[in-house]
């Protein structure tokens, strides 16, 4: 039995569609045909990814630039969701032994209905704008301005189980961005509104050519429908040391300890420094999203190589630093093709 369990998730770094992606929607498309891994491979001409090729990933798909290799120390396996839905709670969720049958609600197409808008505008005393799906860079440039001149509040959401909420420091402190987020975390408690997510994106600047939003992101998540592993680890006395969303996607449930990230290197330099330093029993549970915040969504596949290759060269520090008893798994939650439709 293996004494220490690395699990890091590559978020949204998927490996091609599932049977069923002719159900799953995206700006008037469906999925099928999408592939992250391929596409991106394709489009740049190729990956240089050593460390993942030396593990077998060749053996998965056909993406441009990576070989197949023998690898007699790790297993290569594509897998199937059976869960109905392809976001990152679905996927976590079903990592840990929670399947999701009826999907999160959505309101990609609709934006939020009026009820919950006035609701929101009224518990938090400020007016609201947007009300529609768009990418958070976008959106700031849409209505970065107005939001900054009036104090209001951007809601939009995307293609996700999400209700997001930008508002720019220098009118709406953290904390009070932080309280609005909570509020409309209980307003959308409601079953026809249950939202996987509502999610706070505070932001910075003076006008729509300099904004930029914060590493002080924060997620109120569903929490988990019934026991998921980690509850189990810990019943049995086992440490589960969670870092970048983990903490958020479960609601702080199941865990024993936190790590907040401000990047994808910054996750995995505090992965190598529990590889190297920490002497326990149990599971270290990483997500890395800025493959899906950054590069996925924004549809910007040369940026999500690029983070792919840093990645690549991040995990080789941390297999050197493994001990012989360790496992780690490197797995998606779901897949964000950035040369596919919608955002």
């Amino acid at each position: 039995m293996k004494k220490r369990v690395f699990v890091i998730v590559m978020d949204s770094v998927g490996i091609g569609s599932e049977p069923d992606a002719d159900r799953f929607y995206n700006a008037g498309h469906n999925d099928v045909g999408s592939n992250t891994w391929v596409h991106i491979a394709e489009k740049n001409h190729g990956l240089s990814v050593p460390t993942l090729e030396g593990l077998g990933l060749g053996d998965l798909a056909p993406i441009q630039g990576v070989k197949k290799v023998k690898h007699p120390h790790s297993y290569v396996q594509t897998l199937r969701e059976r869960s109905n839905g392809k976001d990152t709670l679905t996927g976590h969720w079903e990592m840990m032994g929670i399947l999701t049958e009826n999907p999160l609600v959505t309101f990609t197409d609709t934006g939020f209905p009026k009820e919950l808008m006035d609701e929101l505008s009224k518990r938090t005393g400020r007016k609201l704008i947007g009300n529609y799906s768009q990418s958070g860079t976008v959106i700031l440039e849409e209505l970065g301005e107005e939001q900054t001149r009036d104090g209001s509040l951007i809601v939009y959401t995307s293609a996700d189980s999400v209700l997001q909420i930008a508002a720019n420091k220098s009118c709406v402190p953290l904390e009070e961005l932080y309280r609005d987020c909570k509020i409309a975390r209980e307003i959308t408690m409601k079953k026809e509104w249950r939202v996987g997510r509502v999610i706070a994106r505070p932001f910075v600047g003076t006008d729509k050519t300099n904004f930029k939003r914060t590493s002080e992101r924060r997620d109120y998540a569903l929490a988990p429908e019934g026991r998921t592993s980690l509850d189990d680890l810990l019943d049995n006395a086992k440490e589960v040391i969670a870092i970048g969303k983990i903490h958020d996607i479960f609601a702080g449930r199941g865990m024993n300890e936190s790590m907040h990230i401000d990047s994808n290197h910054d996750g995995m330099m505090k992965t190598l420094d529990v590889v190297k330093n920490r002497d326990f029993e149990g599971l270290c549970f990483v997500n890395l999203a800025d493959f899906d915040v950054l590069y996925g969504h924004r549809r910007n596949p040369k940026g999500y190589a690029e983070c792919l290759e840093e990645f690549d060269r991040d995990l080789a520090l941390i297999l050197e630093a493994m001990r012989d008893d360790d496992l780690l798994m490197i797995t998606a939650d779901h897949g964000n093709d950035p040369t596919w439709y919608g955002t």
